[in-house]
């Protein structure tokens, strides 16, 4: 029976392992996690949402607070179309970041940023452009344009001089939105290196409607993988959302595949990103407690545990200090939600929004608990300790079993007591 290491993702003469470990935010797919899937031999992310937040954290700048004062003056203004990144401000956050991951890489295997057009920012375009940028000046080995059709984002940085050093993918979730992206980048020259196919099942930010249970990845990967070869595209694909065991990658590799990208296994590792206390939330998860709803103030659908913080909190839009979701004038869906609320009662101290949430305070918070549909499973993945709590992962632990395990199997690791 074969494994995924009976395989190899090519890139001209490089040779890799075939497992891409997805790029979540904010701060999920840490520098730490890209960097033991490079040591590995396979493909780690870093992802570009909220990295000014992100850099306060981790590199001791002061990126919000600085926003947050230069714009105190509009904190009780509905009206957010004032407020501006400064765009020097972001390049640095991405150029810092970018720095510090490929200044320790190790191994031969590569690191990617994930970029998502959805992260407007208040000036689409020009924020899109300066992380991607940053992120190549950086030394970064490739870009996966995310959460969007990224129509006009090749434009941004065909003039670059590492345009055609760069490894450069996009996420689809439809034949149909890979053939509009190929048809608005036909003038450019310069083909796609690979193509993440994201289906339903998949975590965070869906690239469907509420109807998503009617798709199913395996389709959409055929679909894509027939379409190239009709079209004479010799583009590597690479499924993701729901892939759980080393068999299931085995499957697709196997049916045409040339890796797999991978991330809800990962979300329990000791090198990802979240608080090891929702860790234990992750690992707690019934079925019944994954959702996919309609809270997210980008319009798309997004699958979470439904009982986390986020849900239904009625926080102040706090758009002076992050505001990475408001849209090219100064908008979101989760202000005029909020709004709403408030004007319907006046004299209530606590307001309560069920139709939206404050995207950007509470991922930077870990109180959004996004996940894949199989995040319930994680159980089954670790020892319950005596404590109660489930084992920590390494993600040297999880890689090595995608990479190895046959059968179906998920090699628990050896148990250490709380």
């Amino acid at each position: 029976m074969k494994r995924v290491d009976d395989f190899r993702l090519r890139f001209g003469n490089k040779e890799l392992v075939p497992i891409m470990i997805g790029g979540m935010g904010v701060d999920i797919s840490t520098s730490a996690l890209a960097l033991e899937a490079a040591r590995l031999g396979g493909i780690g992310h870093i992802s570009d949402a909220m990295l000014p937040t992100v850099t306060d954290r981790h590199y001791d700048t002061k990126f919000v607070s600085q926003k947050q004062k230069q714009y105190k003056y509009n904190v009780t203004n509905n009206d957010k179309s004032s407020i501006k990144f400064d765009l020097e401000q972001v390049a640095e956050a991405s150029r810092i970041h970018v720095r510090h991951t490929m200044s320790n890489k190790t191994g031969d295997g590569m690191i990617f940023i994930n970029c998502m057009e959805k992260l407007t920012m208040n000036a689409p375009r020009d924020t899109l452009r300066v992380r991607m940028r940053a992120a190549m000046d950086e030394g970064i080995d490739g870009i996966t344009l995310a959460a969007g059709l990224h129509l006009g984002s090749m434009a941004l940085i065909e003039d670059h001089p590492r345009f055609h050093d760069v490894k450069l993918g996009l996420i689809v979730s439809s034949v149909r939105a890979l053939q509009l992206f190929l048809r608005k980048t036909s003038k450019i020259n310069r083909q796609l290196d690979y193509i993440v196919v994201e289906g339903p099942l998949a975590g965070g930010h869906l690239g469907f409607g509420m109807d998503w249970a009617k798709f199913d990845l395996r389709t959409i990967t055929r679909e894509v993988l027939d379409f190239l070869k009709a079209e004479n595209l010799n583009i590597p694909v690479i499924p993701a959302g729901g892939i759980f065991t080393g068999s299931d990658a085995v499957s697709y590799l196997e049916e045409g595949s040339a890796a797999v990208q991978v991330a809800t296994r990962f979300t329990v590792t000791q090198e990802c990103g979240i608080p090891p206390n929702v860790q234990q939330e992750y690992f707690r998860a019934s079925e019944e407690d994954i959702e996919v709803n309609q809270l997210s103030p980008t319009g798309y659908p997004m699958r979470m545990i439904k009982q986390c913080p986020a849900t239904h909190s009625g926080i102040r839009p706090n758009c002076e200090a992050f505001g990475y979701v408001l849209d090219a004038n100064g908008k979101c869906a989760y202000i005029d939600a909020y709004n709403r609320e408030v004007a319907a009662h006046p004299d209530e101290k606590k307001i309560v929004v069920t139709d939206k949430m404050c995207l950007c305070t509470h991922m930077r918070n870990y109180d959004c608990w996004t996940c894949g549909h199989y995040a319930y499973r994680l159980k089954d993945t670790s020892h319950k300790l005596a404590d109660g709590t489930y084992q920590i992962l390494t993600a040297e632990h999880v890689f090595k079993d995608y990479q190895f395990s046959t059968d179906n199997k998920i090699a628990l690791p050896e148990k250490i007591e709380a």
